[in-house]
């Protein structure tokens, strides 16, 4: 089989940037009044600004799809011979601008210029662009395809919307006696944001610049034996099952917020950051692999309160990284999902700080059921 290379990146962010003092701006008041959670999830969080695609007024500006095709408009600086050499584009989000046709279609659909090609939408949360990454990848290496393009992207903003939340929270008397139950309906607001950015793969490095060959990618789910931290569309029962939206009235699903993103915030605190990098160490193993090897670790982090953590479990491990090789953007960039792996890999490549024969280590952590993906590139 042949070897596989990243030899462009791009990103497209929406809009102006939207600092802390501006979200409620975009994101609006919830009965007239300011969240009592925003601050201290901010505090922890450490982000600083982020992108909406939505104007103050909850006009959207762009969709997801059109994100997506403009991170691939700007790999090839939007020149129509480009956009005709792509074999395969795939692309992950968790948020699609609508469930039928699928997402990666609806991107091609805003390439006009491009060929009738093979198309993939990987489903899933902020996995979904790493498996994109992986199907990708895996076309070319085995000489399917010569070149694809991939993206991470979100579009978030428009779900975090107050009205998305203020028909439920009007009637949860029970709100201002519980700050828990409140928390964790607010929670996300204030984490997520929006944005694209694509790769360019091929079966040859770049002949003008730096290439990242991808020396593997790997996975795991721990869907067997946990329950459902995030969801959407769905409701949690008491069980931990999830009810479908298919299975709520018109009335309900409006009522109980049901399209919301929903967030258990004591179960992500007690697995995400555990199951993920106990499972590192066995790939490691199985690969020979060792850290002393990595020269920028990439990790997505929804939050830098879980930064301490992971360099804790890292140490524990006996795979300690040194903070002085952690890479993220996620204070000035925001938490955009699927798109955040995407968006610091683009930052890194186009920084002029990598040198040949570095590695970078991705991890990107799912908190939706608990899945992890995580990558090794070489610069060449």
């Amino acid at each position: 089989m042949g070897e596989v290379y990243i030899t462009k990146t791009a990103n497209f962010l929406p809009n102006d940037v939207v600092s802390n003092d501006e979200m409620e701006e975009y994101l609006g008041l919830i009965n007239g009044k300011k969240s009592k959670s925003r601050l201290l999830v901010l505090r922890n969080n450490k982000i600083k600004q982020r992108y909406y695609a939505l104007t103050k007024d909850g006009k959207t500006t762009h969709t997801n799809a059109e994100m997506a095709a403009l991170a691939i408009r700007n790999l090839f600086d939007n020149k129509t011979e480009g956009l005709q050499s792509i074999d395969l584009i795939a692309c992950g989000t968790s948020t699609p601008d609508q469930m039928m046709p699928s997402h990666a279609v609806m991107v091609h659909g805003h390439l006009p210029e491009s060929n009738a090609i093979e198309v993939v939408s990987p489903s899933g949360v902020c996995c979904s662009g790493m498996h994109a990454l992986k199907y990708a990848y895996n076309a070319v290496k085995v000489g399917d395809k010569k070149n694809a393009v991939t993206t991470g992207s979100e579009r978030l903003a428009k779900i975090l919307r107050s009205e998305q939340y203020e028909e439920e929270i009007s009637k949860l008397s029970e709100l201002e006696a519980n700050p828990h139950l409140a928390f964790e309906k607010d929670f996300l607001r204030w984490m997520l944001s929006d944005g694209a950015a694509a790769f360019l793969l091929q079966d040859k490095p770049s002949s003008d610049g730096i290439s990242l060959k991808i020396d593997w990618v790997d996975g795991a789910s721990y869907a067997n034996n946990q329950p459902a931290c995030m969801y959407m569309a769905s409701d949690k029962n008491e069980d931990g099952s999830l009810r479908s939206y298919l299975d709520f009235t018109p009335e309900e699903v409006f009522d109980k917020s049901v399209m919301s993103i929903k967030q258990d915030v004591k179960l992500l605190s007690e697995n995400i950051v555990k199951l993920g990098f106990d499972r590192l160490v066995e790939i490691f193993k199985d690969r020979g692999e060792t850290v002393d090897n990595v020269d920028h670790f990439l990790p997505h982090l929804s939050s830098f309160f879980f930064e301490d953590k992971i360099e804790s479990i890292l140490i524990d491990n006996g795979m300690p990284i040194p903070k002085e090789k952690w890479f993220t953007n996620l204070a000035y960039t925001g938490n955009v999902g699927a798109g955040s792996i995407y968006l610091m890999v683009d930052e890194l490549f186009n920084s002029g700080k990598l040198k040949k024969g570095e590695r970078i280590l991705l991890v990107v952590p799912e908190s939706s059921r608990f899945s992890y993906m995580y990558a090794m590139l070489t610069v060449c």
